[in-house]
């Protein structure tokens, strides 16, 4: 057997060589193990910094998600169901105003009045053409007249359509509310039997509660008695 020789600072002491190697080979498994381990960590920490990230990502898809169901129609998710897509946000300005140039075109000199707001088109039919004193039921002369708005909005269907009913103050409130709701739900069932589909149309009454014009007068109540046709966007 060979022997090495260590020296301390105090004297020379012999060890074997093949002891040598053996604690050589010792620590080299020890700094590979403790190298295996750093890397490890590194590993770990990296993975965890990319999930953290993922999270957050997901939180904010979620929260954005949320965010847009509260805001939204309540008919979105039923009417892209059905197959209307939404117009595109840059979009809607440009197809409001289609729209609104194409029911101008269609209803000039039916007596319905075309305005807008924002960008929603409000279509204010006069209660006296639509339907007979006290009833809910479509003039049988006033029907070519939704006929022309069922044409428009088959051709944009990227719109909701709210129909709501007005009164004049003549009679109880509660019967006003009532009529106000029928003629509505009857303005809606005619556009509906036409092919517009369910899922964009919400039919309701007001009653005698939105006037436009002085119910004192009876030119005053004979605006007061309308149905309005309102178009928005669906975005």
């Amino acid at each position: 057997m060979s022997y090495v020789a260590m020296k301390t600072s105090e004297d020379v002491s012999v060890v074997p060589s093949c002891k040598l190697r053996t604690v050589g080979r010792a620590l080299a498994i020890v700094t590979a193990m403790a190298l295996s381990l750093s890397a490890c960590e590194t590993m770990k920490d990296t993975m965890d910094s990319i999930n953290i990230f993922d999270e957050d990502k997901a939180d904010a898809t979620t929260a954005e998600t949320n965010s847009t169901d509260v805001t939204a129609d309540p008919r979105k998710h039923a009417v892209v169901r059905a197959g209307v897509q939404p117009v595109a946000s840059r979009s809607v300005g440009y197809y409001m105003d289609q729209q609104e140039a194409k029911l101008r075109e269609q209803l000039e000199g039916t007596g319905v009045t075309v305005s807008r707001d924002g960008e929603t088109i409000v279509l204010s039919m006069p209660g006296s053409a639509t339907f007979a004193s006290g009833s809910s039921n479509v003039e049988t002369k006033f029907q070519p007249v939704l006929d022309s708005v069922v044409v428009v909005l088959d051709e944009f269907s990227q719109t909701y359509v709210d129909i709501i009913g007005h009164t004049d103050s003549k009679g109880s409130k509660e019967y006003n509310q009532r009529l106000s709701e029928k003629r509505a739900k009857s303005v809606a069932r005619y556009l509906e039997s036409n092919a517009v589909i369910t899922e964009r149309v919400m039919a309701d009454g007001m009653g005698e509660d939105d006037p436009i014009a002085n119910n004192d007068t009876r030119e005053g109540r004979a605006m007061n008695r309308r149905v309005e046709i309102k178009l928005s966007p669906v975005t």
